[in-house]
């Protein structure tokens, strides 16, 4: 097979557009592989993996476009053409589409009885756009990313002193009054309330309290800086606030990665100020400081946080989950022994290829309780920081919707092609005995992730075995039956591959965790 690369200096296109594009050129005859992204290092990176590149390919910006075909020889160049009039042609408005508005203050003439604003544009631009918005008294999710931080306590801190809720940056997942905002699942209405500063760590909860039929009241995402020591948890505790007012809420669930003590103190505080009962699911905190306060109920995983949010929301003992779990345990230690004695003498290690950033983190938890440090684009220690993230070590997990991934390029809930590449790779490697994917489901995410990545788990499984080993790929699920990929329907195909789907990210990591242990 050949290669061939095309260079656009200062070409910007947008990733979902580059993901189209790429997939119409792979289905053309002759063509093995297509890709068009952004010439960052990580994406030259993941290029390198399909062949050399071309010298202008090397010495491209990360502003330029980078186009990449492989196959026969006599296809190449009709497919390097295709590509760039695919990139020129402008879609067909259909037929009957409203008019839409290009401004915020157009879009508030055409819908006058709105109180929300979803802002979703480049960084430099999204704190005009939310003030603008705070200043017609609307809410906001500010799904963008890249906003300067003294931006986000401006706009908070006024928000705040308003009455209004300024979710983000960087917030990719809210239910507000039963509407979903960005990345966000099909669950009932109930008497949950969830503030969080994950996204996909709100929809794990979200959607494990559908699982047991509890729905939520509403599901408030803060944006990752927003327990910060800068920010000092403003529009968390702002949040919270809301929902200790809230009628309909009974329950209460906060959800972020490890805070400052600081932070986690004001948190506490303003939750134990009221009796609504709350759970407290702070990420990599082994211990909350000790509070007096009955009505506060730590846990350590998502999972956990959800159990005892459907106890208390359903009027059971909360102090029962403990035993459920720890039952839970033991059969995923049976089910990992079995699984241990299928490898071969040189497979040990654990790989992890996350969409969700909360996800990969806890993943990485519970596999570093039991098998010690594990490397990372986004690791818990710096020291085990990936000196390259397009190539792995030992026990390794990857969010891949990190910044480095995601320029040029979808969200991988949106596109399943890096991980793919990423899985293939890992597959080709002896030492590697585990591979967990987490797959979210949803609005937003891929319409059908089963349509990829099952043929992508058979085959492989099919490398693995070509060399005389056995892969264990294991994956657990985050969605209901009422989204639009349904969840049955995915675990079904995904089953069938020979992935091993587990009930929750936890039970998921804990599995692959006991595997890498009884293999050391």
């Amino acid at each position: 097979m050949n290669l061939r690369y095309t260079i656009k200096v200062s070409q910007y296109v947008d990733s979902v557009s580059l993901m189209n594009v790429a997939r119409d050129v792979r289905a053309l005859p002759g063509v093995e592989d297509a890709a068009l992204v952004m010439g960052t290092d990580a994406n030259k990176g993941l290029l390198k993996q399909v062949g050399p590149l071309s010298p202008e390919a090397q010495a491209a910006a990360p502003t330029d476009l980078i186009i990449m075909v492989k196959g026969d020889e006599d296809a190449l160049d009709q497919a390097l053409a295709a590509a760039e009039k695919l990139l020129t042609k402008r879609p067909a408005a259909a037929a009957g589409t409203q008019h839409r508005p290009r401004t915020l203050r157009s879009a508030v003439r055409m819908a006058d009885d709105a109180n929300l604003v979803v802002i979703s544009v480049a960084g430099s631009y999204a704190a005009a756009e939310a003030w603008d918005a705070l200043h017609r008294g609307l809410h906001v999710l500010l799904f963008s990313d890249n906003v300067p931080l003294e931006d986000e306590i401006a706009l908070k801190r006024y928000a705040v002193d308003n009455g209004l809720l300024l979710m983000g940056p960087g917030a990719g997942t809210a239910i507000i009054n039963g509407a979903a905002l960005g990345f966000a699942n099909v669950v009932p209405p109930g008497p949950v309330g969830i503030v969080s500063a994950a996204g996909t760590g709100l929809q794990e909860v979200s959607t494990l309290l559908a699982k047991q039929g509890v729905g939520i009241s509403q599901g408030i995402g803060v944006g990752g800086r927003d327990l910060s020591d800068a920010v000092g948890g403003l529009m968390m505790l702002h949040a919270l606030q809301a929902l200790q007012a809230d009628p309909q809420t009974e329950v209460i669930v906060a959800i972020s990665k490890l805070p400052s003590p600081d932070v986690t103190g004001k948190v506490m505080q303003q939750l134990a100020a009221h009796a609504k009962p709350a759970v407290i699911i702070f990420m990599g905190s082994d211990a909350l400081p000790e509070t007096q306060a009955d009505n506060l109920y730590p846990a350590h995983t998502l999972q956990e946080a959800a159990l005892i949010a459907a106890a208390l929301a359903q009027g059971s003992d909360p102090a029962a989950v403990t035993a459920q779990l720890d039952d839970r345990a033991n059969a995923l230690r049976a089910q990992a022994d079995d699984l241990a004695a299928r490898l071969s003498p040189g497979q040990k290690y654990l790989r992890g290829l996350f969409s969700g950033g909360t996800l990969c983190e806890e993943a990485m938890r519970l596999w570093s309780a039991s098998i010690g440090g594990v490397w990372s684009n986004g690791p818990l220690l710096p020291a085990w920081k990936l000196p390259d993230s397009n190539t792995s070590r030992e026990h390794c997990a990857l969010d891949l919707g990190e910044e480095e991934f995601t320029v040029g390029r979808p969200h991988p809930m949106i596109d399943n092609d890096l991980r793919i590449r990423r899985l293939l790779q890992e597959a080709n490697d002896p030492t590697v005995a585990v591979i967990q994917l987490d797959i979210v489901l949803g609005y937003g995410a891929h319409p059908d992730p089963a349509s990829e990545l099952a043929p992508a788990v058979r085959e492989a499984c099919n490398i693995a075995a070509a060399g005389g080993r056995t892969l264990i790929v294991i994956g657990a699920l985050t969605g209901t039956d009422g989204d639009p990929q349904n969840l049955a329907r995915q675990a079904r195909a995904l089953q069938s591959a020979g992935m091993i789907l587990q009930a929750s990210n936890a039970d998921a990591s804990y599995l692959a965790a006991c595997i890498a242990a009884a293999r050391s």
